[in-house]
């Protein structure tokens, strides 16, 4: 892990955001470090993606402070820039790409900043967009069309399409919503040995599920109603305790051979798995 004296990827101080009477994110502080991998975890409408639009710069909160990639100056330009260095890969963005883009186009337009290709790809374009489905175990998708693809398949290959830019952060929103059992373990098992990667860009998990959060994300940050519940080193913040807060009941972990943790709500409601 990175030492905590490099300047971080990410440093948000007292974030708040309110829109009319309505406030969405309440004195929210947040630093990511290179090499530290993040699971955000929170119910519906708990400020989520708000803080997310915040973080890349689409969000102007109300007040506080935004300090991303330090080495890039933050005025308009600035924020374009840093847009090339953090991936977001989210069901708005899938929905955006047309059912006959092949998996080779959709990676090729991840560095020009387009959601679909049009044009003929140059032989160092192929030659690279191979190489990087092949790191997202997507090679034998390349000439096949977006709407024959199965679910975890447009995950890892929207993830190709993001990595093929000089990434910094690499944002899932939500990821594994709409995969089956086994899919979405094929994709975690996929998703963890990509955070393990010495070159992989620090990862965000947005998630409902603990059973989602692979051993391989170092920390965690707990949202409610706006606040931040817990936000640290997974071991200090991924508790039951917090969690219960987090979700406003009483919760049991337990912990799997593998390491990967299961929650059960004990109180009322009781026996409801996440």
């Amino acid at each position: 892990m990175t030492p905590a004296t490099d300047p971080p990827l990410v440093c948000l101080r007292a974030i708040r955001v309110q829109r009319g009477q309505a406030v969405i994110l309440r004195s929210i502080d947040w630093t990511i470090r290179r090499g530290e991998h993040w699971a955000v975890m929170g119910p519906n409408g708990c400020g989520k993606t708000s803080l997310l639009r915040v973080l890349t710069g689409y969000l102007t909160p109300s007040s506080g402070s935004v300090a991303t990639l330090p080495e890039r100056g933050l005025d308009e330009e600035g924020w374009f820039d840093l847009r090339k260095h953090i991936g977001w890969v989210s069901a708005n963005l899938a929905a955006r790409i047309e059912d006959n883009q092949t998996a080779l186009e959709i990676v090729v337009s991840g560095p020009q900043g387009m959601v679909n290709h049009w044009g003929k790809l140059s032989p160092a374009e192929i030659q690279r967009a191979e190489r990087m489905l092949r790191r997202v175990r997507a090679l034998p998708l390349r000439a096949r069309p977006w709407g024959e693809f199965s679910q975890g398949e447009r995950q890892r290959i929207l993830i190709g399409r993001a990595l093929m830019s000089q990434l910094k952060l690499l944002v899932l929103d939500e990821p594994c919503a709409g995969l089956d059992p086994v899919a979405r373990e094929h994709f975690l098992t996929f998703l963890d040995a990509l955070a393990r990667k010495p070159k992989s860009p620090g990862i965000i998990l947005v998630t409902h599920h603990v059973e989602e959060i692979t051993p391989a994300f170092s920390h965690v940050l707990l949202l409610h109603k706006g606040r931040s519940v817990a936000c640290g080193e997974r071991k200090r913040t991924l508790t039951e305790s917090a969690l219960g807060a987090t979700f406003g009941a009483p919760v049991r972990l337990t912990k799997s051979a593998s390491g990967r943790l299961r929650l059960e709500v004990t109180g009322e409601g009781g026996g409801k798995v996440f």
